[in-house]
């Protein structure tokens, strides 16, 4: 029963940020900024920490990080105001305001509040837009950041929660369903990093999405090349950061979808049963993924595990392309094509 009501959970959230994303004004960008403000602070928390400070014991480097991982809240509003078209003085001002509030709340209060700037910056002229950017957005933004931390504790977070307590229970069964989960989002305009983020995800759920993000390079370059998506510098692109071909990916779902979820499920069967585990949210990607890991396990366990996952995957891959070899596909010629004609 937990097992399946962190998954329905995960599902409706995903419904909920993927609407989000498509249909709210700017939502892509700003969930294209959270997905940066978690590799700009959780990333580096985690390498400068976790990896490189711990490994070799140097305190400076673990202040480093743990001071980057408490400033998500600020990179977020900064970023998400930019992605708004906030002017960079007054995004800076509004960032300022959420000093030790998390990711997730920063973002929100960060949206919100953006509204009222752009508002304050069409209407207020001379320069004196910030002055009552200072007076009137800073102390409401912190007030409603503040607000929203526990409604973030009680809900996303709370999720996370689920599924790692579902992990330890079934970890062939969840580690089947995250991994294919987080695939699939890591190819869509959401992103993997966003969601975990988002959830708060950490321990071996955390691994099973980090190395199932780094194994699904291997399997969407494969897909891309046999069945001619992209051009050699789009598989590149997408073996690295599967985000940044999210046009080719949506427009070719089914192929592109499918295959993702059966090898991304595989992987993570393999990754929950290794016994794993990353602390770090939000590192669903193909090379932080894999990065982040050294900080956290045995280096000869993950090369072992990150190279039988990369194994399986390719072989889905490979398999995909065989299966959807007669499927019609839009590669990037075509799709290219078709945004000039309609533009």
């Amino acid at each position: 029963m937990e097992q399946l009501l962190s998954i329905i959970l995960l599902l409706v959230i995903l419904v909920i940020f993927t609407l989000f994303t498509y249909y709210a004004p700017y939502g892509s960008d700003v969930m294209g900024a959270l997905a940066t403000a978690a590799i700009a602070t959780f990333l580096v928390e985690a390498l400068q920490r976790y990896v490189i400070g711990d490994i070799f014991n140097i305190p400076f480097l673990q202040e480093t990080g743990t001071v980057a991982g408490e400033l998500s809240g600020v990179i977020v509003a900064f970023l998400v105001a930019l992605a708004m078209n906030v002017r960079p003085q007054n995004a800076a001002i509004l960032a300022v305001s959420f000093a030790g509030i998390g990711l997730i709340p920063g973002m929100f209060s960060a949206y919100l509040i953006a509204f009222i700037i752009i508002f304050i910056e069409k209407r207020v002229k001379n320069g004196l837009d910030f002055i009552f950017i200072i007076l009137l957005c800073v102390p409401l933004a912190r007030l409603l950041g503040v607000l929203i931390t526990p409604l973030v504790d009680g809900s996303l977070l709370q999720i996370g929660e689920l599924i790692q307590a579902a992990t330890l229970t079934s970890p062939l069964i969840m580690g089947l369903l995250l991994g294919g989960i987080i695939t699939v989002v890591g190819t869509s305009p959401l992103s993997s990093m966003a969601l975990t983020a988002m959830l708060g995800l950490t321990g071996v759920p955390m691994a099973v999405a980090a190395l199932s993000a780094f194994a699904s390079s291997f399997m969407n370059a494969t897909l891309f090349h046999r069945l001619k998506i992209g051009q050699l510098k789009s598989v590149v692109s997408i073996a690295i950061e599967p985000l940044s071909k999210a046009n080719l990916v949506s427009a070719n779902p089914i192929p592109m979808y499918t295959t993702n979820f059966v090898g991304g499920g595989l992987a993570g069967m393999i990754i929950a049963l290794s016994g794993m585990v990353n602390d770090a949210p939000g590192t669903a990607a193909p090379v932080p993924g894999l990065l982040v890991m050294f900080g956290y396990n045995p280096a000869g366990q993950i090369l072992m595990y990150a190279a039988i996952c990369a194994l399986v995957c390719l072989a889905v891959g490979i398999i995909g392309s065989i299966v959807f070899r007669n499927f019609p596909v839009y590669n990037s010629e075509v799709l290219n094509q078709k945004e000039k004609y309609e533009n």
